[in-house]
């Protein structure tokens, strides 16, 4: 018979899953990891509004995408572009950044069936006698291996010729230049690190699901347990 089990540590661990998969998704397929130096306002650059010159623009530079700005002759004005300038994986600017796209990958991809597991783990507790918490739990330590790998690697690549487009002359491996370092970057930090607290919580959360009060709603013969 399924018991539904929701507790507040199981609840806490399943959201955080889910907003460590997202967080660090989002950044990978991101294009602000490097913020280039600023390109200053050209004539062209007027504000139609104001009359007045735009402010100078900082094109953005990803593992494989980025964000220009593209002029509209036809239009006296500029629009923003963003997509992928790699149009395959071997096209990615550096041999770093294909390793780091390959272990961010590889992270992502485990936490995402992680968060998908998790959320049934309010009816399945086990599998093959096995806690599906302690499992998930060691999943996501592994994916935050994968994670930090490719955060290491990432600096190695800016010492690639996209990166000296962006960053200027002095770019080079682990050496910024005239870049500074974007919300995607410091977001895989963040997920990478939260990353690792789930993967601790998970013990909490299989400590809350397998406690004498769960045990005890369950011998009263109760299908839904909801416990603080």
């Amino acid at each position: 018979m399924c018991h539904v089990i929701v507790t507040c540590r199981s609840m806490l661990w399943t959201l955080l899953s889910i907003v460590v998969a997202f967080a660090e998704l989002i950044a990978f397929m991101s294009a602000d990891w490097l913020i280039g130096k600023a390109k200053p306002s050209s004539s062209e650059d007027v504000d139609n509004r104001t009359g007045g010159s735009q402010e100078p623009y900082h094109p953005t530079l990803g593992i494989y995408g980025r964000c220009t700005r593209i002029s509209h002759m036809q239009f006296s004005r500029r629009d923003t572009l963003c997509g992928p300038y790699a149009e395959n994986f071997s096209e990615i600017a550096s041999g770093f950044w294909q390793a780091t796209a390959i272990f961010l990958a590889m992270g992502i991809m485990i936490l995402c069936t992680v968060a998908f597991v998790s959320v049934f783990t309010m009816c399945v507790q086990s599998i093959m006698k096995k806690s599906i918490f302690n499992v998930c739990g060691l999943l996501q330590g592994i994916a935050g291996l994968f994670l930090i790998l490719g955060l290491i690697l990432y600096p190695a690549g800016w010492g690639c010729q996209k990166a000296i487009n962006y960053c200027g002359p002095y770019a080079s491996a682990y050496k910024l230049g005239d870049c500074s370092l974007g919300w995607a970057f410091y977001t895989a930090i963040g997920g990478t690190v939260l990353t690792f607290i789930c993967a601790v919580f998970s013990a909490q959360a299989e400590i809350a699901t397998s406690s004498d009060k769960v045990q005890e709603e369950i011998e009263e013969g109760k299908n839904l347990i909801c416990l603080l």
